[in-house]
């Protein structure tokens, strides 16, 4: 395989890594010990502060990941290998259009949260909780949020699913392996 393809590919999977893993962590590890904190407003301000400042991150990530995706996809439809695979490339775009749709919600909704204190110090029980002090609106928003955000670490396991096995089609296709001789 050509240099930039390589790296192009290396860029795409780096990209899914560090947007899946970095959500799962915080879904995971992040929201659900936010209760060390005593105070209801700081576990709002340290919930708040820390998903805004990864959401750039996640954009970057996301944004690596389908720059690299869809100018190859251009060039091949899947059809190269077999109708299965054409099901699978016209999966991940599916996935893709979703994962940007559901992150820039999530990330919207979430800056939307943070604004409803100063600093971002809503009060809440955990990161998925609100407390009986959290406003009727941050409530609705963390909700939101957390929906989103569920969708959203779905949708780019699902990406990560097919982009394994769509590799694995690659490898065992003599069709795609001519063809991606061809590639820079």
């Amino acid at each position: 395989m050509a240099k930039l393809s390589g790296a192009a590919w290396a860029a795409h999977n780096l990209g899914l890594a560090a947007c899946f893993g970095g959500q799962l962590f915080g879904k995971v590890a992040l929201n659900a010990n936010l209760d060390v904190l005593d105070d209801e407003a700081d576990r709002g301000k340290l919930l708040n502060t820390a998903w805004n400042r990864y959401n750039l991150v996640n954009a970057a990530s996301f944004a690596t990941a389908a720059a690299t995706w869809f100018p190859g996809r251009l060039g091949l439809s899947g059809q190269e290998i077999d109708q299965q695979t054409r099901g699978l490339v016209l999966a991940k775009d599916a996935l893709f259009v979703a994962g940007a749709l559901t992150g820039l919600a999530s990330m919207v909704q979430g800056r939307s949260l943070a604004d409803q204190a100063p600093g971002g110090a809503v009060p809440i029980a955990s990161g998925t909780t609100p407390s009986a002090r959290t406003p009727e609106k941050a409530t609705a928003l963390l909700r939101s949020v957390n929906l989103l955000g569920n969708a959203n670490i779905a949708i780019l396991g699902g990406i990560v699913g097919v982009t394994s096995l769509l590799a694995m089609k690659s490898s065992e296709s003599t069709t795609f392996s001519g063809i991606s001789r061809l590639l820079p």
